[in-house]
């Protein structure tokens, strides 16, 4: 079992930047495979990124690459979110996942969530 805390969100103008943390309850982070999905009004939650268990390996989905990077400290039981060059179609609550089996960009594949960090874009 672990227990998600997300932080770190809030509103920042087009073009801005935030970085999102993700601390995780538990002696065996270091196991999981960790990840970020985002859920905007009305839509399906849909995935981010994520980041292996050593961090050596990493994915993105399309519509961040560039702008956002996913990276981890083990000896923090930590994951964060640097999100760059913010546009308002990435309002979103965010959200922090982990899975024991593998880098995957499927919400199905996360068997623990956190409960969210709110990110606003706007002017």
């Amino acid at each position: 079992q672990v227990q998600l805390v997300e932080s770190g969100g809030g509103l920042v103008q087009p073009g801005g930047s935030l970085r999102l943390s993700c601390t995780a309850s538990g002696r065996t982070f270091s196991s999981y495979v960790m990840g970020w999905f985002r859920q905007a009004p009305g839509k399906e939650r849909e995935f981010v990124a994520a980041i292996n268990w050593s961090g050596g390996g990493t994915a993105s989905a399309e519509s961040v690459k560039g702008r956002f990077t996913i990276s981890r400290d083990n000896a923090k039981n930590t994951v964060y979110l640097q999100m760059n060059s913010l546009k308002p179609e990435d309002t979103a609550v965010y959200y922090c996942a982990a899975n024991r089996l593998r880098l995957g960009t499927q919400v199905w594949l996360y068997d623990y969530w956190g409960q969210g960090t709110q990110v606003t874009v706007s002017s």
